[in-house]
């Protein structure tokens, strides 16, 4: 096993309203220093929920929605933050409805991801949610998302969709996938 670099001094150099930028100094165990820069929360965060919504056995849901980062609209799975006092599962009920319009009689915790480790602290807790029904609530977004659906058969089509470039919804499409055909309930 690997021993962890020792760190020697640690420092916020920037922060904006969502982010703070930490500077660390490291030095490795073969004496190497290092100084890396990495997105950290502001520690008022309680994590963030990625939700694979399935309509049926073969479809799920994806919404659309402006994104800073790219300055496009995107297509993804519906997510968001945890707020105070919620669980994995109920933040992801609620994003869902929020976000798409559904609410899910049955929520899974399938896995947590990170987007790029090497220079982001932030983790998002991937939800199946399988047994829909319609339910609206008012969320926080600025103008009401798109939603529309993927068959789960099609995902090698969707990694080529130039509005669809998140590989972190990617990545839960796929677990969500495999999961569902090891059940029986997708059938390749």
């Amino acid at each position: 096993m690997r021993q962890k670099p020792t760190v020697l001094a640690r420092e916020i150099v920037a922060t904006s309203r969502l982010f703070c930028v930490e500077e660390l100094k490291l030095r490795f165990s073969n004496g190497v220093e290092r100084t890396y820069e990495r997105l950290v929360s502001k520690g008022t965060g309680h994590g963030a929920v990625m939700i694979v919504a399935m309509l049926d056995a073969d479809h799920a849901v994806l919404v659309e929605e402006y994104c800073g980062g790219t300055d496009a609209y995107e297509l993804s799975l519906p997510k968001g933050l945890i707020e105070p006092g919620e669980d994995v599962l109920a933040a992801a009920e609620r994003e869902l409805m929020e976000e798409a319009g559904y609410g899910a009689r049955q929520l899974e915790h399938l896995t947590e991801l990170s987007l790029s480790p090497g220079y982001m602290s932030q983790r998002i807790q991937v939800v199946l949610a399988t047994d829909l029904y319609e339910e609206r609530l008012e969320g926080d977004e600025p103008e009401p998302m798109g939603v529309e659906k993927i068959n789960l058969h099609e995902l090698s089509a969707l990694a080529q969709n130039p509005r669809f470039t998140e590989g972190r919804a990617l990545a839960a499409l796929y677990l969500a996938r495999d999961l569902l055909t090891q059940r029986g309930v997708f059938l390749p």
